[in-house]
């Protein structure tokens, strides 16, 4: 009995001082949640559930040219073979991958309810269906099979996964991110394709190219749901240092409407035709 006790002796325990046992645990777990989970890979700009989804549907042949197929199908298909979390959390980044006012160029071509800019929840899974779109399908996923990216092991190493797709665009500047890590996060804005396109082209013909240049050929973000941003400055920090703050407001008219059935009269109403980024439509009215 003594023996069996004697833990210490056998090399079963290793002492180690608790400060150095939790730096190196929180570190690690730390690094986890960066790369794994919450920020997106700056090759792709995609997190690790987008860029699962979008290869589980290729896998799946779910082209722009092919059927919807139903949202639970993908779903289940991304659970069993790459993403081993919660069935809900992989439908909400499935359905902000198909929300035109949440995603400036779609990857996902949706069919059914998938919310509303009033945030208006999405219909069940059960009921909705997708497919690839377009962009998501001929800049991101045509080259998946010409060895242009490394593969990985998934979870159980009964499948393999691409470490990052082979995108043409550059995704996180276009779509923008948004994401909280341990110790870190990343708020990057969506953009506009053709003023993306130009800069790049300036930037290959003149690698010295001046940031007023570039400004001009990129003066700010480009939101899906358009709104007006108030000053420039912030716009500039932003690109210059990685740290800025864009204040944005929305668009509103006065326009005079006729009320009554009977007895017309016109009177003043506020009319609002674009919304500020990700602001919902009644809180914002109200």
């Amino acid at each position: 009995m003594a023996k069996q006790l004697n833990l210490l002796g056998n090399g079963q325990i290793i002492p180690t001082p608790l400060h150095q046992e939790m730096e190196r645990s929180y570190l690690e777990y730390a690094m986890s949640v960066i790369v794994g989970r919450a920020l997106p890979d700056v090759r792709d700009g995609l997190k690790p559930v987008h860029r699962r989804i979008l290869y589980a549907m290729y896998e799946l042949g779910l082209t722009p040219d092919r059927p919807y197929r139903k949202c639970a199908r993908v779903v289940g298909d991304v659970l069993g073979k790459y993403h081993p979390h919660g069935d809900q959390s992989v439908y909400d980044a499935l359905v902000r991958l198909v929300q035109s006012f949440s995603t400036r160029y779609p990857l996902l071509d949706g069919h059914g309810n998938f919310g509303s800019v009033d945030n208006d929840p999405p219909a069940a899974m059960r009921y909705t269906e997708t497919r690839l779109a377009p962009v998501a399908f001929e800049a991101m996923l045509t080259e998946i099979g010409e060895a242009t990216v490394n593969f990985s092991n998934n979870f159980d190493n009964s499948q393999t996964e691409p470490v990052v797709l082979p995108v043409q665009l550059p995704i996180l500047l276009l779509n923008g991110c948004s994401g909280i890590a341990v110790g870190m996060a990343t708020n990057i804005p969506p953009h506009n394709l053709g003023e993306i396109v130009n800069s790049l082209i300036a930037l290959i013909d003149r690698p010295n190219i001046s940031d007023e240049k570039l400004w001009a050929l990129v003066p700010g973000p480009d939101f899906p749901t358009g709104g007006e941003i108030v000053e420039v400055k912030g716009i500039q920090d932003a690109y210059r240092t990685g740290r800025g703050i864009i204040k944005m407001r929305g668009i509103a008219n006065i326009e005079k409407i006729s009320t009554g059935k009977k007895r017309r009269r016109e009177k003043k109403a506020i009319v609002i035709t674009e919304l500020p980024y990700q602001v919902n439509k009644a809180g914002w009215i109200e």
